[in-house]
């Protein structure tokens, strides 16, 4: 077979699970992929791109995360040529008609609607499949696989997953062959540790969470024991300070670590905190090329932005080999973190969750600062599930033989629910699916009524659904054949489009194709503005404040601010509000999940940039931060092409032509950095 030829010109022999994959995406078949993560699934998409390249065909990569595409971006083009890899996310476009494309998932979803030639395409990878659960964006996922050319094969790449024989039967019924790979052996065995601070003895204990007897691995007992001590009447044992942790790490050479924290604010701290002690983890020579890189990283960022910034601070971080990574960090500032670590640069890295999502960043040791976190209502432990996907960057294969994970001693959870938490379970793979507009009015273009309401009926949803029903207690088939919620809910959306004028008789009004080009999960509000003349008018920054309301979601529940830049903006604002409103109500009347409203939270740091304010001066508050400002305004650039492209559809050119100077006018300085690859 032709992918031996790949695994021999290997420096490393596969594993059979990888060579027994890429054999059946020869084959032709679809494949889905569970393996732990750091397994090397990766290795799989490589070898089904060494295929597609052979024959002259094309293959596109997809990733839930622009960050994690432009990573894959740069190791395909440094492995095949940069003149034969491209990048499409929104951000990007590059060699868009190159063999190997990385996009998001979102970029192929779009594609298959606008009917774009596939037929040079004989393979999609989907990277962290697993992802179709998320319930806002799950939805992608399933609609790719449902709606690709019945030729492109299917490389399905996920976490382990304790239903994957179920997910797979769906894909081979929508998909045709298709062949589970299942491995569940790590490459680097994961030891398990709890770390508490002994105020007798005034240090950090690291203790293992299970120990092997004669019946299997089971919970330390020894713990429990051991907090049973008391300390007269203060307590003994105590959650360790980050800084005590990671001095006690770098004495047992645990380091590199990933130090996951549940806050953004808590991740600058901590990293701060160690460099207040005076710890440093680099030698000189480590220090002088982590800042020849970091200076490298962020050339292409002007002196003022990076004042702003805070790069002295970050700098100094980094040269004592420590450093933050979450969302609130522009991009440059998150890549080079990301590079010096996986080089081995940077020893501790203190981030939010979102670094597990798929980003290649091992390390030899994992901490866990608590296992519960904030969900935005209210604090909830981790599944096992979770804990096994957090963990699961701890041991680098081919360095490390063994990984550790640390979780930190709290008074508020058992032990014993923290030695359950910590089984490294998986969980099961549940649809999010459910019908959106812009899913509707794609339908309505390109099937017929009946061939749509089959193709929903084929969905994931419906397939746990059925099964779901078959193993309840029959009342199904005592009552007869009954319809399905989902098909239920579309038509309930169809009905809602016909009344607002989008659909009629299952053909697509001027609104229904308008919409066809707007992704927001506000898109219908958004088409029915541009229709309705609501952004008719205003000027390129009052322009680029109202579309901000579109795509700004505020953190946690914020006030709006008083008051707006411009008389024409304000009443431009209130039209929206109350076309929101009746949206909302008619919404309501259908018996469908009610649109949330713009927020205009973002509008007047939208305005001012449009202005071309200075950076410094519109965040000098640190009301928002930088990443923020950075990815929210990457948004609005990519709302205002969605408007420029509805306003064409619906034959207001000024419009058009607005959209487009809005975008001039933002589309600069740091923000145009934000989407440097």
């Amino acid at each position: 077979m032709r992918v031996h030829t790949f695994f021999e010109s290997l420096p490393f022999t596969a594993d059979p699970y990888q060579v027994m994959a890429a054999e059946i995406v020869e084959m032709g078949r679809s494949v889905v992929v569970t393996a732990p993560t750091g397994a090397g699934k990766t290795l799989i998409a490589e070898a089904a791109i060494h295929l597609s390249l052979a024959n002259r065909r094309r293959v596109f990569y997809t990733t839930p995360l622009k960050a994690l595409s432009n990573q894959k971006f740069r190791d395909f083009g440094a492995i095949h040529g940069s003149d034969r890899v491209g990048l499409l996310t929104g951000d990007n476009t590059i060699n868009h008609d190159a063999p190997v494309v990385v996009m998001t998932t979102e970029v192929l979803r779009n594609m298959i609607y606008a009917g774009s030639d596939l037929s040079r395409v004989d393979t999609v990878v989907l990277d962290e499949v697993h992802y179709l659960q998320d319930r806002f964006r799950g939805a992608v996922w399933e609609e790719v696989i449902i709606h690709a050319p019945p030729h492109i094969r299917l490389v399905c790449l996920s976490a382990t997953v304790s239903n994957a024989a179920e997910f797979t039967d769906w894909l081979r019924s929508r998909r045709g062959p298709t062949e589970l790979v299942v491995e569940e052996h790590r490459p680097v065995r994961l030891e398990r540790w709890w770390s508490v601070w002994d105020r007798f003895d005034r240090e950090v204990h690291l203790l293992p969470l299970y120990m092997e007897g004669s019946g299997g691995i089971r919970p330390n007992a020894a713990i429990p024991r051991l907090l049973a001590r008391r300390g007269g009447r203060r307590r003994r044992f105590s959650s360790p300070r980050r800084t005590s942790v990671v001095e006690h790490l770098a004495f047992l050479d645990l380091l590199p670590a990933i130090y996951f924290l549940f806050s953004r604010a808590g991740c600058d701290d901590a990293a701060d905190q160690v460099v207040a002690t005076g710890i440093r983890l680099t030698d000189t020579t480590e220090r002088d090329e982590i800042r020849r890189r970091a200076e490298e990283g962020t050339s292409h960022l002007a002196g003022s932005d990076l004042r702003t910034l805070g790069h002295d601070r970050w700098l100094a971080r980094l040269e004592r080999g420590v450093a933050a990574h979450h969302a609130g960090l522009v991009p440059a500032f998150k890549e080079v973190v990301e590079q010096l670590f996986c080089d081995g640069l940077i020893k501790v890295v203190f981030a939010t969750e979102t670094l597990a999502l798929g980003i290649n960043m091992p390390a030899r040791t994992v901490v866990l600062d608590r296992l519960s976190r904030f969900t935005g209502e209210s604090h909830e432990l981790l599944l096992p599930g979770e804990f096994t996907q957090l963990t699961g960057r701890a041991g680098r294969r081919g360095i490390d033989t063994v990984g550790h994970g640390v979780v930190l001693h709290s008074p508020f959870v058992p032990f014993e629910r923290m030695a359950s938490i910590a089984r490294l379970g998986s969980h099961p793979l549940r649809s999010s699916f459910r019908p959106t507009y812009n899913m509707l009015v794609n339908l309505v273009a390109n099937y017929s009524r009946r061939q749509a309401e089959r193709l929903l009926a084929a969905s994931f949803a419906e397939f746990q659904d059925r099964r779901g029903r078959r193993r309840g207690n029959g009342s199904a088939r005592r009552s007869g054949p009954r319809r399905s919620t989902l098909l239920e809910r579309f038509d309930r959306a169809r009905r809602l489009l016909e009344q607002r004028g989008h659909i009629r008789d299952w053909a697509l009004e001027p609104g229904g194709e308008a919409l066809r080009v707007v992704y927001n999960d506000l898109g219908l509000l958004l088409v029915e503005a541009t229709r309705d003349g609501v952004f008719d008018g205003l000027r390129a920054p009052e322009l680029v404040a109202l579309v901000s309301a579109f795509a700004y979601e505020p953190r946690r529940d914020a006030d709006e601010p008083e008051g707006w830049p411009t008389t024409p903006l304000e009443n431009a604002w209130c039209r929206l509000v109350d076309l929101a409103e009746d949206l909302a109500a008619a919404e309501r009347h259908h018996g469908l999940p009610v649109t949330r409203f713009p927020h205009p939270g973002f509008a007047w740091l939208a305005y001012a940039w449009a202005l071309r304010l200075d950076l410094e001066e519109l965040l000098d508050e640190g009301s928002l931060a930088a990443g923020d400002f950075v990815r929210t305004t990457r948004s609005v650039l990519d709302l205002l092409r969605q408007v420029g492209d509805a306003a064409r559809v619906l034959g207001t050119g000024d419009l058009e032509s607005a959209a487009s100077r809005a975008r001039q006018a933002i589309d600069r300085g740091i923000v145009t950095a934000g989407g440097v690859v």
